[in-house]
C-alpha cells in the first residue's frame, strides 16, 4: 500500500459479576465457565492504529511508553490476527491511552483488546459484526469479549470457537447501578491474569467452582433483569470469594489482596447489614468495585474515603460498547 491508514476506538473495561477464571481451552481463550459483567461507563481505553507501509516493525505505546516483552508481544500476536483476516502486510502503529490505573485488576486488558479490536479491524479496512468483534477481541483477552457489546454484557457456555462471544443481555440504561471503585493499590499486579488462568484447575476447588457456576449465573441474570439488588449482592459477593478462594489455594498460590482490600469488604457488609445497599466484587487485584444503586453511591464514596489504605475513589456506570472516535 502507497499511503498509511488509520482509525481510533474507545472502549470500556467490565467488571465482572459472574467471574471467568480458568480455561477450556487456553489458545483459543475458551472459559472453563459463563460470565456476566458490566462495562464500566466511566473508564475508558482509547487506541489509534495507524497501519503505515513505511514501517519496519509494529511499534505500541501505551501510556506514552512503548511497550516490550510480552506484553507487546500479545498486542503484536493480534494485529497478526488482523491482517490475516484483512490480508494486509503492513507493520503498524499503536498508540493507547487509559484514564485508569492499567494492571491493577480494573480490566484494562479487556478494554485495550476490545479497543485494539476495533480499531485494527477498521484501520484495515475491515466492518465486522459484533459478533464477530467479540470473538476476534477475545482472542486477544478473554474478557474483552464482554466490552465489545455493550452495557450489561453475558458471555455463554460453548465448546466451539465461533460460539464464544459477549452479548448484551440490558442496555445501559436498565439499571441506574453504580460502580464505587476503592483503589488500594494502583501498580501493576505482579502475575497478570493471563499466568493465573492457567493456574486455576491446580487449586483444588477448581472444579467445584466452574461446576456450581451455572445455577449462580442464572441468580445473577433473574438479579440484574429483575433489579433486585438484594439477590445481586449475595451472588456477586459469593462469585468474588470462590474465585480468590482457587487464587489463593492454586500452586502457587495467588495472593491479590492488600491489607486495605479485607478492611474495604469487611466494611461493605458492616454498611449493608446496617441498611445501606452495597457489595462488594474484586477481580484479579487488590482494588474493591463496591456496587450499589446510583442514589447510595455519594455515601458509598464518602465512607470508603474515610479507611485506611484507600488511596483513590473512582466512580462508574454501566458503559456502552466499543465504538469508533475521532481523535
Amino acid at each position: 500500500m502507497s499511503s498509511s491508514a488509520q482509525a481510533t476506538a474507545l472502549a470500556h473495561p467490565n467488571i465482572a459479576l459472574v467471574k471467568y477464571w480458568g480455561n477450556a481451552d487456553a489458545a483459543l481463550r475458551l472459559p472453563a465457565n459463563s460470565s456476566l459483567s458490566m462495562n464500566m461507563g466511566g473508564l475508558t481505553t482509547v487506541t489509534t492504529v495507524t497501519l503505515d507501509p513505511t514501517l519496519s516493525a509494529d511499534q505500541v505505546i501505551l501510556d506514552g511508553r512503548p511497550l516490550g516483552g510480552e506484553a507487546r508481544a500479545r498486542v503484536v500476536a493480534h494485529l497478526d490476527r488482523v491482517r490475516a483476516l484483512a490480508g494486509r502486510s503492513e507493520r503498524a502503529r499503536v498508540v493507547s491511552r487509559n484514564d485508569f490505573p492499567a494492571g491493577a485488576g480494573l480490566a484494562s486488558s479487556a478494554s485495550g483488546f476490545a479497543a485494539l479490536t476495533l480499531a485494527a479491524t477498521a484501520a484495515a479496512g475491515l466492518t465486522l459484526s459484533e459478533r464477530k468483534l467479540s470473538i476476534l477481541a477475545r482472542l486477544g483477552s478473554g474478557s474483552a469479549c464482554r466490552s465489545v457489546p455493550s452495557g450489561f454484557v453475558a458471555w455463554r457456555p460453548a465448546r466451539r470457537h465461533q460460539a464464544r462471544y459477549g452479548v448484551s443481555i440490558a442496555p445501559p440504561d436498565h439499571w441506574a447501578l453504580s460502580d464505587v471503585i476503592a483503589i488500594v493499590d494502583a501498580a501493576h499486579k505482579g502475575v497478570g491474569s493471563t499466568a493465573g488462568h492457567a493456574l486455576a484447575d491446580t487449586s483444588p476447588f477448581q472444579a467445584t467452582r466452574v461446576a456450581t457456576t451455572p445455577a449462580r449465573f442464572r441468580a445473577c441474570e433473574a438479579a440484574l433483569l429483575a433489579r433486585d439488588f438484594e439477590r445481586l449482592a449475595s451472588v456477586v459477593e459469593t462469585e468474588a470469594l470462590m474465585m480468590h478462594a482457587v487464587m489463593l489455594t492454586s500452586t502457587p498460590p495467588l495472593f491479590y489482596w492488600a491489607p486495605a482490600t479485607l478492611r474495604v469488604m469487611q466494611a461493605v457488609r458492616r454498611w449493608r447489614k446496617a441498611g445501606l445497599p452495597v457489595a462488594f466484587t474484586i477481580d484479579a487485584g487488590p482494588n474493591v468495585h463496591c456496587l450499589c444503586p446510583s442514589e447510595a453511591a455519594d455515601r458509598v464514596a464518602a465512607r470508603l474515603r474515610t479507611i485506611p489504605g484507600v488511596a483513590q475513589v473512582l466512580r462508574t456506570g454501566p458503559g456502552g460498547p466499543a465504538r469508533l472516535v475521532d481523535e
